[in-house]
């Protein structure tokens, strides 16, 4: 079954989402966030069009950074965003719409290795038995 397909978006609804994208990047390396990995989702998933993830050394940190990108969507873009996972903040997702964010404490991630999860390459070729 193919992954369902994403309608293109307009080049202003594209600035949009890539000055979100951008945001949430600058607002996470301001935050000291570790291992900020970005997945494109556009024509691969009807979610979003960019996954974000990233760890914080503590819940104290991963609550932080939730918190104070959540506000700076809400100041500079004007947009709401829902959050779940505070105040556990072992993982907390942020949906942003456009934009969904995941911050995870860093044993946390790797036992839900969302990356593996969401890789889109290609599986290899399987190989003739002789």
């Amino acid at each position: 079954m193919p992954a369902p397909q994403t309608a293109p978006a307009t080049d202003g609804a594209h600035e949009k989402v890539e000055a979100l994208h951008d945001l949430v990047l600058r607002s996470l390396d301001d935050d000291q966030a570790q291992d900020v990995v970005t997945i494109p989702l556009s024509g691969k998933s009807n979610i979003a069009d960019h996954m974000v993830i990233a760890s914080g050394r503590s819940t104290r940190q991963v609550a932080s950074m939730a918190q104070k990108l959540t506000e700076r969507i809400k100041q500079e873009l004007g947009r709401n965003v829902r959050i779940e996972g505070l105040p556990v903040a072992d993982w907390v997702l942020i949906d942003a719409e456009d934009v969904i964010v995941h911050l995870f404490r860093p044993e946390v991630r790797s036992f839900y290795n969302l990356e593996r999860m969401w890789a889109f390459e290609e599986a290899p070729p399987a190989t003739a038995a002789h």
